[in-house]
């Protein structure tokens, strides 16, 4: 469903479960960023109607999931860590197109921010069933289907805009990037991408 091209290492929750603490954080921010990625979107392009009512309800969505994260955090008596620099995200951000019209800018941003929702859904699918803990499978398995609706969203919001060729092309063009980012980048159980 997502069309990933390289799935994520199993080992990857392994990893993860041993850095508890620190998966945690990195998940808080990455929430914490989403909601305002989308408020960024809504902000650059107020006149596009359907982005702006459809985001609006992300961005409090995205808002409720940092902080479903930092209770996590607190019942487990684990403290949210400094957020990191994210290498994921940043090589994402470098693959935009520049300098073009203000429509192929929301595209590139939509795309991105689709990428990202679809990595992330399917590194919470990962914890959901693979985590030792039964407790955090279904804390995760709702991140899941959150992150799902999310990605189907931005995708649907750049055909919408773009038109279904355009986008589609572009699509392809971040996903087999994405799988170089994805090789390239070392294997960390600290960070959710």
């Amino acid at each position: 469903m997502l069309g990933l091209k390289l799935p994520t290492d199993p080992r990857w929750v392994n990893l993860a479960e041993m850095r508890l603490e620190d998966i945690l954080t990195d998940h808080a921010y990455c929430e914490q960023k989403a909601a305002t990625s989308c408020i960024s979107l809504i902000q650059g392009f107020p006149d596009k109607a359907r982005l702006v009512k459809e985001l609006a309800p992300i961005v409090t969505e995205e808002w409720g999931h940092f902080r479903l994260v930092l209770r996590e955090l607190e019942k487990r008596d684990l403290k949210l860590g400094f957020q990191r620099k994210d290498e994921y995200v940043n090589a994402l951000l470098k693959f935009q197109q520049k300098g073009g019209s203000r429509e192929n800018s929301l595209l590139e941003r939509l795309l991105t921010f689709a990428l990202i929702e679809a990595r992330s859904c399917e590194r919470f699918r990962l914890l959901s069933l693979y985590i030792n803990e039964e407790p955090l499978k279904e804390f995760y398995h709702g991140f899941m289907v959150s992150e799902a609706g999310h990605y189907r969203l931005f995708i649907d919001l750049a055909k919408h805009y773009a038109g279904e060729d355009i986008a589609k092309a572009r699509w392809q063009e971040y996903l087999n990037h994405e799988a170089k980012i994805m090789q390239d980048l070392s294997l960390r159980g600290d960070r959710m991408h």
